[in-house]
C-alpha cells in the first residue's frame, strides 16, 4: 500500500494514500469517522474527551480500530507464512518480540484465514 506520512514540521504530519490502495474504503472510514484521530489521541496518552459522552465515543473509535488491526494483523501472519514462508518461530519472534510463543502466532494465522475466508 502506497500511504505517506509527511512530517509537516514540528508536531504535524500529513497523511496520503492512493485511493486503488484503499479499495475496501477502511482508511477513509478511519480517517472521516475520527476513529484514527481518537485512536492517535489515546496513543499519545493525552486527554482525548471532556464530557462522559466524548469518552465514550473515544473509547468506542479507538477499540474499533484497535479491532480491525488485530484482523490485519493475522492476515500479514498468513502472508508471512503462506507467502513468504517464513517459520512460526522467526514470525513469533517478529510479531510477538518472542520466538517462543509459536502457539500465539499459529492462533493468529488461523484468524487471520478465517478472515480472508480460507
Amino acid at each position: 500500500m502506497s500511504v505517506t506520512i509527511t512530517k509537516t514540521g514540528g508536531f504535524a504530519a500529513s497523511i496520503t494514500w492512493d485511493p486503488q490502495d484503499d479499495a475496501t474504503g477502511y482508511l477513509a472510514r478511519a480517517v472521516e469517522s475520527d476513529q484514527l484521530a481518537y485512536s492517535l489521541e489515546a496513543l499519545g496518552g493525552g486527554v482525548v474527551a471532556e464530557t462522559e459522552d466524548q469518552a465514550l465515543l473515544a473509547a468506542q473509535h479507538t477499540t474499533a480500530l484497535a479491532r480491525e488491526l488485530e484482523r490485519r494483523a493475522a492476515v500479514q501472519v498468513v502472508r508471512l507464512r503462506d507467502t513468504h514462508g517464513l517459520s512460526w518461530r522467526r514470525i513469533a519472534a517478529v510479531v510477538l518480540d518472542d520466538p517462543d510463543r509459536q502457539s500465539g502466532v499459529r492462533r493468529m494465522y488461523e484468524s487471520g484465514r478465517r478472515s480472508i475466508g480460507i
